[in-house]
C-alpha cells in the first residue's frame, strides 16, 4: 500500500532542456590576443618598475 503523494516530475514547470549541438568551432583567437597583451603590459610594468627603482 503506497501512502506517499504523487509528485510531479516537473512541479516548477521548468522548460525542457536543450540539446546541446553546436556546428561552430570555439573562436579563440580575441582571447589569445587579450592573454598576449595582458602579458606584455604586465612584463612593461615590471621592467618600468625595476628600472625607475634602480
Amino acid at each position: 500500500m503506497n501512502n506517499l503523494p504523487d509528485f510531479d516530475d516537473n512541479p516548477m514547470n521548468h522548460p525542457e532542456e536543450q540539446p546541446v549541438i553546436s556546428d561552430q568551432t570555439p573562436k579563440f583567437g580575441k582571447l589569445l590576443i587579450v592573454l598576449v597583451v595582458a602579458v606584455l603590459l604586465l612584463a612593461l610594468i615590471t621592467w618600468a618598475s625595476v628600472a625607475y627603482v634602480t
